[in-house]
């Protein structure tokens, strides 16, 4: 879109100076008037056949001469920069670069993804079915033309430079998620992330076990190693084939497929906080379970006794199908959470 501006902008201005040249030039060698000299130089450059202000000397038929062979040129250019950004979807493309600018400006606590390959395109399907707002920024074309089907919100451009970053408004965002093949680029973008917004939560791909420590270093606050990860995966299917199908279960997969969500105390109806595990009885009253409580200073505790009492700063995570969920959802949640 940059460059096609840029192409506007001098097409814009090889006009102003043609209309100086021409004002000027009928001005001196034919004594017009300011208003009739830009007249003669608007039809000349126009080209719409209107008859001059008065028959021409000779002199000016000289310089009507140049100045049509210079406008032959300044016009040829300015109507292949019009035919490109009408015809072309350059258009389109700063229509809606326009408008994912408006859109990018009223997000706050957003989810920056770098890179749409396939795991950047995992990443925000998964964001955008919890109905988190993210933000892609990717400069390959198949990627791009991929998530512009999917209708995402997209930054065309470098995720290692430091205006594409803040051009995604990185100053608002509350995560960044780098998942760029290369181990350097997602190193250098967990620098300039933190650089720019020190309490942004970075979390990083890495390919290689020594880019792992680098990313920590660098401020990651999660390094995710997607060979390692499936290595594992693949070993556990032959060694703990029924752990790996309940987790894959947990992940959606699957007809029986259940979820999982994270709640805070906070996020709880009013009546239902600083309650115990016992008290709240969520299992009876939805048919979601609690697989696991966390507590704010001891950290977790897997199957907490039914005394254990939410207080402020506890999550709980809870596990259910998507009707036990929204049950849960719809009883104990405030409704700005729900």
């Amino acid at each position: 879109m940059g460059r096609t501006l840029s192409k506007l902008g001098f097409a814009t201005m090889l006009f102003i100076i043609s209309m100086v040249i021409g004002t000027v030039g009928y001005k001196s060698v034919e004594g017009y008037t300011t208003l009739d000299a830009l007249y003669m130089s608007i039809i000349t450059f126009s080209t719409v056949g209107f008859g001059e202000i008065g028959a021409l000397s000779d002199s000016g038929k000289l310089f009507t001469i140049l100045y049509i062979t210079l406008n032959l040129g300044i016009l040829a250019y300015t109507v292949s920069v019009l035919s490109s950004i009408l015809f072309e979807g350059e258009l389109r493309k700063v229509l809606r670069k326009y408008i994912i600018t408006r859109e990018v400006r009223k997000l706050k606590d957003h989810i920056i993804i770098c890179g749409f390959g396939s795991n950047g395109e995992k990443a925000a399907e998964e964001l955008k079915q919890e109905g988190k707002p993210f933000i892609i920024i990717e400069q390959e074309a198949n990627a791009l033309e991929v998530a512009a089907q999917k209708k995402y919100n997209i930054i065309p451009g470098n995720a290692t430079a430091d205006e594409t970053l803040l051009e995604a408004g990185l100053e608002r965002a509350s995560t960044v998620i780098s998942t760029l093949s290369s181990d350097a680029d997602n190193v250098f973008i967990t620098l300039t992330a933190k650089q720019i917004k020190p309490d942004v939560k970075v979390i990083a791909r890495a390919s290689e076990p020594s880019s792992e420590k680098k990313l920590l270093r660098a401020g990651a606050s999660h390094v995710v190693m997607p060979d390692r990860l499936g290595g594992m995966h693949m070993a556990n299917l032959v060694t703990k084939p029924n752990v790996v199908q309940f987790l894959e279960m947990m992940n959606g997969v699957g007809e029986a497929s259940l979820d999982m969500q994270e709640v805070a105390q906070g996020a709880l109806k009013p009546e239902f906080q600083n309650k115990t595990l016992g008290e709240l009885d969520i299992r009876n009253k939805t048919g979601a379970t609690i697989i696991a409580f966390k507590d704010e200073h001891k950290g977790f505790i897997f199957n907490a006794k039914s005394r254990a009492q939410v207080n402020k700063g506890d999550v709980l995570i809870v596990l259910g199908t998507k009707e036990t969920l929204r049950d849960f959802n719809e009883s104990f949640l405030a409704k700005s959470q729900a």
